[in-house]
């Protein structure tokens, strides 16, 4: 893999928007877009709760780092599932190529665009509640994050300006 940074990786939560978001920002750079999500359903041939249900969540968050790890693009914008910030190797090879990019948003926020976290296809622990799994993931995605966007208040052009601007002179 090359080791130009040409990719904008968008990591956090479930509801976070980094599948709204990639599309638009990707026809604005004039770049391809991909959602990991939707690679993990292609290759299994399952919907992401599914997965979760039938095999539990670490089950999934390897295969999610394994899909990571397969991945080579260049001029992508790379949607990531919520939980890839626990492959520490898959997000080493993101960087590789890419910024990540933390939409930051509020807890309340993604409590009301989840909905019913029983069917979301969260890789969470059992019984765990969203609020619990957010309060894990936050320090992660700043840990892994080199741009941070706060996202509230913001529309999604605004979103998309602000990881343009900030990405600015960092991408290749």
């Amino acid at each position: 893999m090359s080791e130009q940074k040409t990719n904008l990786v968008l990591i956090g939560m479930a509801g976070a928007g980094k599948s709204t978001v990639g599309p638009l920002l990707a026809r604005m750079l004039v770049y391809g877009f991909v959602d990991v999500d939707d690679l993990i359903v292609a290759d299994q041939q399952q919907s992401l709760q599914a997965l979760v249900d039938r095999h539990g969540a670490a089950w999934f968050r390897e295969l999610e780092e394994r899909i990571l790890l397969g991945l080579d693009r260049q001029h992508h914008v790379i949607a990531t599932g919520g939980s890839a910030i626990y492959g520490e190797a898959g997000m080493r090879h993101l960087r590789q190529s890419g910024l990540l990019v933390f939409l930051d948003v509020p807890l309340a926020v993604l409590e009301a665009r989840v909905g019913d976290v029983a069917t979301r296809g969260l890789a969470r622990e059992e019984g765990q509640s969203f609020a619990q799994l957010f309060a894990e993931r936050q320090p992660l995605y700043r840990k892994y994050a080199d741009i941070r966007i706060v996202c509230t208040g913001k529309t999604l052009a605004q979103i998309c300006t602000s990881i343009i601007k900030a990405g600015a002179g960092l991408l290749e």
